[in-house]
């Protein structure tokens, strides 16, 4: 197949456009110019907030003028992640994809399917002048993906509709009604690095080739973490000897389980051999502990170059908090009825070894918001106990509860029984989604998440199932011409 065969043929169109601009988070400057002259040379109302969100709005088809005003809303930014060694230059350079059977994939690359294909269903509707549908607005954020800071702070008066239909879940079929609530808590630890003590031998130790995913949809999936299995190594070195820690850099975003990682450390000239022996253990063991999850987890050690070490007694304290924090499910729903759902978790996200200070970042999800701060008390305590100099949360976000009464979720859920002859699935999801804050500045807004399939986002391996694009932009067409 090739790509210009694709349908839908106009969102798949908009959708290779949209990978040729540049748009990571917090950098969408290109994007929402791109939206604006869109709108623009269309003839229809394009508005920009102060931060940078775009709204365009689509007047109704003849003959619906009277139905109920809609929301199509999606994020403009993406998640930027390669594999090691591929080269791009995120700010500047195009995703390259590429058709893999059923999926559409980027070359080494994460493939800003998340959301850039729910961008690119609205800008196919605002396109089209074949579809029926009632008074439209499309409405694009920035920075989803590393702080909501485009819902966070979208103007209480921008939007016009009481319906609002959301287009960044990853599994079609599924009609998510609610989501979780999220914060960050960074902790960080500061000292003077010393030389080594004499007699010391370096080695460098490193994990990569782990699945990874996303922080909320995949943490419960038993996927291995590469600060955890590191820390974990470490920890069980420094039993046994005279550990000095140099570097321990691991992960890239607050929102994605690490893939790789790589620690700097040294020992007694006398024991390098015992710990080389020791890591072949260890690497054996952990492979055989995840060896369905991970078929491609590649370990290596070598001898490292000497520099200067973080202090003894702070390496420990680091290794510690790094072996006992909570990384992965805290609990899930009591409603069993709705299956083995998460409802709190944790995931550590990042380690980055700096000249004077090593920040760790981790990001905590739930469902109900007492157990969100449950979990964010749960890891600080932890940062608290290892004597950590800094301890830092970010103002978080809120959990969307689910609407009873929704009369979007009806109209939906009648339209893809019609077009598909199956019902969807209505779930709650425990990755964030932008209704929380929207719920906020809008609480009389009724509200509805759907979107294509998709596996691996925000991670390289992200891909597309083309076929579910299809029959999502179908439905969102047949809402619109019943809503």
């Amino acid at each position: 197949m090739n790509k210009k065969d694709l349908k839908p043929q106009s969102v798949f169109r908009f959708f290779d456009e949209i990978n040729q601009i540049p748009r990571p988070s917090k950098h969408e400057e290109k994007m929402i110019e791109y939206l604006k002259k869109f709108g623009e040379d269309r003839g229809l109302e394009t508005v920009s907030d102060n931060a940078g969100n775009v709204l365009i709005r689509k007047p109704a088809t003849k003959g619906m003028e009277s139905s109920a005003t809609i929301t199509l809303q999606s994020h403009m930014d993406m998640v930027c992640d390669k594999v090691a060694g591929h080269k791009i230059d995120f700010l500047n350079d195009p995703i390259e994809t590429y058709i893999d059977g059923e999926w559409l994939r980027a070359k080494g690359t994460t493939l800003g399917a998340d959301d850039g294909i729910g961008c690119a269903i609205e800008l196919a509707i605002l396109d089209a002048d074949d579809i029926e549908h009632g008074p439209i607005e499309c409405l694009f954020t920035v920075d989803e993906e590393t702080g909501l800071t485009g819902a966070n702070n979208l103007s209480k008066d921008m939007l016009k509709s009481k319906m609002l239909l959301n287009l960044d879940s990853e599994d079609e079929g599924l009609f998510y009604v609610s989501c979780a609530g999220g914060k960050t808590t960074s902790a960080t630890f500061i000292y003077n690095k010393v030389e080594a003590p004499k007699g010391m031998f370096f080695l460098s130790a490193s994990i990569k080739g782990l699945t990874g995913g996303h922080s909320g949809d995949d943490i419960n999936k038993k996927r291995a973490n590469a600060i955890k299995i590191l820390a974990r190594f470490l920890y069980l070195e420094q039993q046994k000897h005279d550990i000095c820690l140099a570097q321990f850099n691991s992960g890239k975003l607050h929102n994605a389980i690490p893939r790789e990682g790589e620690i700097v450390f040294a020992v007694p000239f006398a024991d390098k051999e015992q710990t080389r022996a020791d890591w072949n253990i260890f690497c054996s063991e952990v492979e055989e502990e995840f060896m369905v999850t991970e078929k491609n987890m590649y370990f290596h050690m070598e001898s490292a170059d000497a520099e200067p070490v973080i202090p003894q007694e702070t390496g420990k304290r680091i290794i510690n908090a790094l072996q006992a924090v909570h990384h992965g499910v805290f609990s899930v729903v009591q409603d069993l009825s709705l299956g083995n759902l998460t409802e709190t978790s944790s995931n550590l996200a990042v380690v980055k070894t700096e000249d004077d200070r090593i920040t760790i970042n981790t990001s905590q999800r739930s469902n109900v918001m007492s157990n969100l701060e449950n979990m964010v008390n749960t890891v600080t305590a932890v940062f608290e106990l290892a004597g950590a100099d800094s301890i830092i949360h970010n103002d978080g976000y809120p959990a969307w509860k689910m609407n009873p009464d929704s009369k979007l979720r009806e109209v939906a859920k009648r339209c893809y029984e019609q077009l598909f002859n199956a019902e969807p699935t209505i779930i709650g999801i425990h990755a964030g989604l932008e209704c929380g804050l929207f719920s906020e500045r809008y609480p009389q807004l009724d509200m509805l998440s759907i979107g294509p399939t998709m596996r691996g986002v925000h991670s390289p391996d992200e891909k597309l199932h083309i076929p579910s694009v299809e029959k999502v932009y179908k439905l969102v067409k047949e809402i619109l011409k019943n809503i």
